[in-house]
């Protein structure tokens, strides 16, 4: 299997009130449903989330085919377990601590460890997964990604709401999960046993239980030969994700193929331009992925296709991530259609109500 030949999707949804919009720790029931219905769902930290994982898939349209069938299946299940999902980064309750854990041993040392972290997890992201057989090539390619990153994380910024507030972040989901501490940009490791080792060496202070705890923004899988882009937002819109999938395919490859376009960036760097893309997304600057300096957002993402142009069109998907991205361009991202439907609404149920459409649509 060649670096890149797969590309897989793995989404978590909030579980919401269909009128009111608020969050309800409703997981359980969902499942309890029909396995069938919810298919592919898992249970997620706390039971007002739930995650499902797209087949391995090789193409676009493939990956979008079984998105939506998940999708679909999922949104049935919640309906008929009187939910709603609305695939966000955050929704207008998240953060204030309302609903339980999912009652897992895992889950519940968690919650005895980070307490408050825990308390306000009500947040979603989406993770890719790309294909990559040799796991030290994985582990090197995590540097090369490191730059690029920020950039998808801005293109995907869908959480701006938090404890009934704006926040002022397209993507606040960013800012609530950088306070964990196994999270940000990975480490500058050469070989798949340094990687090992320096997880052996987390997980022996105690401050994490597992490997599973290691929460960077891109890692190797620890089940899968692939690598994991895990720096995005949910998005509710099924394009968006898509667009997210295949570029991040794309960044991959390109890494595989030639390594950095330049100098690889330092840590406060990379959390700089991961901060500063997690603060205005797509309406205000951000820091260039080779130049290392404040261009406008637009600038930023004409970088990053430029950059993966060659794999993209290696794959037939040029065409179709160009037009992708030039749509997200022009709409924007969730977090400016949220606040416009706050805006026009009044209200947070008509924010949320706008996800769900989007989600389910």
């Amino acid at each position: 299997m060649s670096v890149g030949a797969t590309v897989g999707v793995e989404e978590e949804f909030h579980l919401v009130d269909p009128k009111s919009g608020e969050l309800r720790s409703g997981a359980r029931r969902l499942l309890a449903v029909d396995p069938e219905a919810a298919h592919g769902a898992e249970a997620e930290l706390r039971l007002s989330m739930i995650e499902t994982a797209s087949a391995v898939c090789h193409g676009l349209d493939e990956l979008r085919r079984d998105l939506a069938m998940r999708r679909a299946e999922l949104a049935a299940a919640a309906q008929e377990a009187g939910l709603a999902i609305a695939g966000c980064g955050s929704v207008p309750g998240s953060g204030t601590g309302r609903g339980a854990v999912f009652p897992d041993a895992r889950y519940e040392w968690m919650a005895g460890q980070y307490r408050r972290l825990v308390d306000e997890h009500q947040v979603c992201a989406m993770q890719v997964q790309v294909g990559v057989p040799d796991r030290d090539l994985a582990v090197r390619l995590m540097a090369h990604l490191r730059p690029w990153l920020p950039v998808l994380l801005a293109m995907s910024g869908s959480s701006p709401l938090f404890q009934h507030g704006d926040t002022g972040y397209d993507s606040y989901r960013t800012v609530a999960i950088s306070r964990w501490p196994t999270t940000g940009p990975p480490p500058l490791v050469d070989t798949a046993a340094e990687y090992d080792e320096a997880v052996r060496a987390l997980v022996g202070t105690g401050v994490i239980s597992d490997p599973g705890m290691i929460y960077f923004d891109v890692r190797p899988s620890a089940r899968y030969p692939t690598l994991e882009i895990r720096v995005a937002d949910a998005c509710p819109l099924l394009d968006d994700v898509v667009l997210i999938a295949a570029l991040a395919r794309a960044l991959v490859t390109t890494a595989a193929g030639s390594g950095p376009d330049g100098p690889l960036p330092t840590y406060p760097l990379n959390r700089a331009a991961t901060w500063r893309a997690a603060r205005s997304g797509l309406d205000d600057g951000l820091v260039h992925p080779v130049d290392w300096h404040e261009v406008p957002a637009g600038e930023a993402v004409e970088a990053l296709l430029t950059h993966v142009r060659p794999a993209l069109e290696e794959r037939g998907e040029w065409a179709a991530a160009r037009g992708l991205t030039t749509a997200l361009l022009a709409r924007g991202t969730s977090a400016r259609r949220q606040r416009a439907a706050l805006t026009a609404g009044g209200d947070f149920t008509a924010v949320v109500a706008s996800v769900i459409a989007e989600t389910t649509g």
